[in-house]
């Protein structure tokens, strides 16, 4: 059993997830079922993973929550591409969390890697 608090992949996926919410604000209101939505569950969706796995009784349960996490990045990236194609939030904007975003799965791996290892 590992605290996610101390985890510093949490801590990025729950920086990143306070950014959506803040650049979702600024959507369209009649988003707000549509991309508000599907951007904040996504969003949400990946520390929480995080969190629950590192719960779970063995690496190999915590290996499968990291790899949920990480469905949900990708996800992530791909509300946060069609939000920008469709004028909602600029690449400016955007760039910094998908590079975050890009980081978090790489340190998503590493997880997965170590808690792959025989002992």
């Amino acid at each position: 059993m590992h605290n996610f608090q101390e985890l510093k992949i949490w801590s990025k996926a729950m920086n990143i997830t306070e950014q959506i919410y803040n650049i979702t604000a600024e959507f369209p209101k009649d988003e707000k079922f549509g991309l508000i939505s599907q951007l904040r569950r996504c969003a949400v969706s990946v520390p929480s993973n995080i969190a629950e796995g590192s719960g779970r009784n063995t690496n190999g349960e915590f290996r499968n929550f990291l790899g949920i996490a990480n469905g949900s990045v990708n996800e992530l990236i791909t509300q946060l591409l069609i939000s920008n194609r469709m004028n909602m939030v600029s690449e400016n904007t955007i760039n910094p969390i998908l590079n975050e975003l890009i980081e978090v799965q790489k340190m998503n791996y590493s997880l997965i890697k170590k808690f792959s290892k025989k002992n």
